[in-house]
C-alpha cells in the first residue's frame, strides 16, 4: 500500500471529504421525507441510518474532487447513488427473505415485504428527481443505465444461482449487476460532472468497475474462508444458500462425474446433509479454486489501479489506490 495504514482508506476518504458527506447526509434526510407516507422515512431511516460506510457516494465525491469540480451538483449525484443503493438493499432483502442486515433485523422484517418493496420504489424515483436536478443529460444517462443493469444483474442471479451451467463468464454479469454496476456509475458521473475528458472519463469507469468485481469476489471467497466474528457471515452460508459464486463453478468445470453428481444433489437439486459443506471444501481444495478465486480477486484489484494512472496526480488519487488494495487485503 502507499501508505501506512493507520486508518482504513474509506475512513481516510471519508475524513477528506467530511464536508461534503454531511451535506450529502443532509441532502439525504431532505429527500427521503414525505408528507403523506410517514413509513417511508421509517424505513429508509432504518437502512440509511445503520452506520454503512457510504462507500458508493463517497466515490462519487472522490472522482468530482479529482477532477477539479467546484460546484455542488456532485452532492445530489452522491446522493442518487446512496438512494439507488438503498433501493436496491430494500428490494434484495425482500427478494432473499433475509432478517438480518448489517447485523440488524432488516426492514421486511421489521415492517413487511410490501413496504420495503413501496419504499424501495419511492427511493429510485427520488434518485431520478435528483439526477434531473443536475441538468445534466449525460449522467441521467448513465444511473439510469445503471439501475437497468442492477437489476438485470438481480434477475440473472435467481435464475443462475442454483444452475451448474453456470459459467465464469455470467458469474462476471451477475457481479457486474449486483456491485460493479453502481461502483463505475459512482465513479464515472464524478468526473462526468467535473467536465473531465473522455480518457479520464473511461479511466474512472474502469476503476468503479474493477473495484466492484474485486470487492464481490473477496465477499464469496471470505464465505468460504473467513472469520465469521469479522464478516458476519457464518463459514459456508453460501453453500447452505445453494449459491453457485466463483470458487464452486471453479470447481464444477472441473468436476468429475461422481463430483458433478455431488453438485447436482447439494446446489441445483438442494438436498443437503451433514458432512456435505466438508465434502464441498474438500472439493475446492483438490482443484485449489480457493487460492484461484483469490488470483482473480487480486488481479481486478490491480486493473483497478492501472486504471486510475490516467487520472491526474492528486492525494485522493492515492486513496483509491489503496482502497483497491485494501479490498483484496481482507484475503490476506
Amino acid at each position: 500500500m502507499n501508505q501506512v495504514m493507520t486508518q482504513k482508506p474509506h475512513e481516510l476518504l471519508a475524513a477528506t471529504l467530511a464536508d461534503e458527506l454531511d451535506a450529502v447526509n443532509l441532502l439525504i434526510r431532505e429527500r427521503m421525507a414525505s408528507e403523506h407516507a410517514p413509513r417511508i422515512p421509517e424505513v429508509t431511516a432504518h437502512l440509511v441510518e445503520a452506520g454503512g460506510k457510504r462507500l458508493r457516494p463517497m466515490l462519487t465525491l472522490a472522482a468530482a474532487r479529482m477532477c477539479g469540480y467546484r460546484g455542488e451538483h456532485h452532492l445530489k449525484l452522491a446522493a442518487t447513488v446512496e438512494f439507488i443503493h438503498t433501493a436496491t438493499l430494500l428490494h434484495d432483502d425482500v427478494v432473499d427473505e433475509s432478517n438480518q442486515r448489517r447485523g440488524r433485523p432488516t426492514a421486511n422484517l421489521l415492517w413487511d415485504n410490501k413496504s420495503s418493496v413501496l419504499v424501495g420504489d419511492y427511493l429510485f424515483a427520488r434518485s431520478f428527481q435528483l439526477m434531473v436536478d443536475t441538468g445534466n443529460m449525460r449522467v441521467l444517462d448513465i444511473l439510469a443505465n445503471a439501475s437497468a443493469t442492477i437489476a438485470e444483474g438481480e434477475v440473472l442471479q435467481m435464475t443462475a444461482a442454483t444452475d451448474l451451467r453456470t459459467t465464469e463468464e455470467i458469474y462476471l454479469q451477475v457481479v457486474r449487476g449486483k456491485t460493479a454496476a453502481l461502483f463505475s456509475a459512482a465513479t464515472e458521473v464524478g468526473g462526468v460532472i467535473a467536465g473531465a475528458d473522455a480518457t479520464q472519463v473511461k479511466a474512472l469507469f474502469d476503476y468503479g468497475d474493477a473495484l466492484g468485481i474485486a470487492f464481490q469476489i473477496a465477499d464469496d471467497l471470505l464465505d468460504y474462508q473467513g472469520d465469521a466474528a469479522k464478516t458476519g457471515k457464518n463459514v459456508g452460508d453460501d453453500f447452505r444458500e445453494r449459491k453457485l459464486t466463483l470458487p464452486v463453478i471453479k470447481a464444477v468445470a472441473k468436476a468429475t462425474d461422481d463430483e458433478r453428481a455431488f453438485w447436482v444433489r447439494t446446489i441445483e437439486k438442494g438436498r443437503q446433509q451433514d458432512g456435505d459443506l466438508e465434502q464441498a471444501l474438500a472439493l475446492m481444495a483438490k482443484y485449489a479454486t480457493l487460492e484461484a478465486t483469490r488470483a482473480d480477486a487480486f488481479a481486478w484489484a490491480n486493473k483497478a489501479k492501472s486504471a486510475l494512472k490516467a487520472l491526474p496526480e492528486h492525494p485522493v488519487r492515492t486513496m483509491l489506490t489503496d482502497l483497491a488494495d485494501y479490498v483484496v487485503s481482507r484475503l490476506n
